[in-house]
């Protein structure tokens, strides 16, 4: 489904393709076994300028728009779950340095995180605290030129590996974002393992033990750390998970598809058996349903439409919940096969729960997708009160 692209993006995405074709798949499986990303696929990445294709150029990155950085999050999620988190988590502090931070920050960190010699993560989950981020308890306490950090962080994506963290926290002001780097006295990390999905994430805890660092590392004021830092941050990681569960959902396709050709059951392929074309059919409906969303999501990114939150937010939801559906799909289709590492749906169906929980569960889309309705049809009525002459008299 390439005909809403542009000339550009539809070679970009035929680029994105080949590389996760060569580079990643043959070895995603053995990156969810062993539950580590290894370093030279991230310098792999970084050398081919994919860390940094949304960065703008002058700070030496590919200045990619929305639809295309979508479409790159779709072929690494096709490709492993675990390798697309990694595309999320850094671009979401990139960008979030190029929208809230000082020019200093911008010149400091920019440059590296376009070219992957530094890797970001955001460090917001804590363990009293997931979805509602605005009950974290991270300290922040100023003193002199300096803020010192105090708290324990929780599910950091590539936090064992990350260079540098995006770290939100409470100051007397309120929910405060800064960024701390991996060297910074009193910080450590322990990984953590043996999750459902995403395994090769490098996921870590994060404890900070009076970490000091500059009253300049922080983004945008005190008090603005949720409602503007990490909100924007968050925003553009549902679309790229949005996107990548469009993966998900690709990969369980073309497994389903080529698994049911060739098993034969009562002397006939599977593919005959109309209970298994209803599941197939329902994946195929999906994958273009949820493609189409996630589009429209990056469209609106792209012309600054306000409208693009809830797009994002509505893609997010679908596409993540298309993913569990196809994943199960596809598990159920091959069999107890399905079961065994020796196929990759197994893997799928573990990214897939994962999907519906990280940036918003899914639960929490659906009660902001309601309040957007409720919004709109208000929004609505008050056009046409508007545009309706008052009789005279009244």
């Amino acid at each position: 489904m390439t005909s809403t692209l542009t000339a550009e993006q539809a070679q970009a995405q035929k680029e994105f393709r080949a590389f996760a074709d060569r580079h990643v798949v043959p070895h995603a499986d053995a990156y969810h076994r062993t539950q580590r990303t290894p370093p030279e696929i991230v310098a792999l990445l970084a050398s081919e300028g994919l860390l940094g294709l949304p960065v703008a150029t002058r700070y030496g990155g590919g200045g990619a728009d929305a639809v295309t950085l979508g479409l790159l999050a779709g072929e690494l999620g096709r490709a492993c779950s675990s390798l697309r988190s990694l595309l999320t988590v850094h671009t979401m502090v990139a960008h979030a340095v190029a929208r809230w931070g000082s020019r200093e920050l911008k010149e400091t960190w920019l440059p590296r995180l376009a070219a992957g010699e530094s890797i970001g993560a955001l460090a917001v989950s804590e363990p009293g605290a997931g979805s509602d981020a605005a009950g974290v308890t991270t300290r922040l306490t100023r003193d002199g030129d300096s803020w010192l950090i105090d708290g324990h962080k929780t599910w950091t994506t590539y936090g064992e590996t990350a260079d540098v963290f995006l770290v939100l926290g409470r100051s007397p002001e309120g929910p405060t974002a800064v960024l701390v780097e991996r060297d910074t006295a009193g910080l450590s990390t322990e990984l953590i393992e043996d999750l459902i999905g995403i395994r090769a994430s490098m996921t870590a805890d994060v404890r900070l033990d009076g970490c000091r660092v500059p009253a300049g590392h922080v983004l945008a004021r005190p008090g603005l750390g949720l409602s503007h830092v990490v909100g924007t941050a968050l925003d553009l990681g549902r679309y790229t998970v949005g996107w990548g569960c469009v993966g998900i959902v690709d990969a369980c396709l073309e497994a389903s598809v080529d698994y049911a050709g060739n098993r034969e059951t009562f002397g006939t392929p599977i593919k005959d058996h109309q209970l298994v074309r209803q599941m197939i059919s329902n994946m195929y409906t999906d994958a273009r349903a949820a493609r189409l969303m996630c589009l429209e999501a990056g469209r609106l990114r792209d012309e600054g439409d306000p409208g693009a939150l809830a797009q994002t937010s509505t893609a997010k939801y679908f596409a993540s919940t298309a993913a569990s559906r196809a994943a199960a799909s596809a598990v159920q289709i091959h069999g107890a096969n399905g079961c065994s590492s020796g196929f990759p749906v197994q893997r799928y169906l573990g990214d897939s729960r994962v999907m519906e929980i990280i940036e918003g569960s899914s639960q929490i889309h659906q009660i902001g997708l309601a309040e957007y309705a409720f919004q709109e049809r208000a929004l609505v009525r008050h056009r046409k009160a508007a545009a309706t002459p008052r009789s005279e008299g009244r």
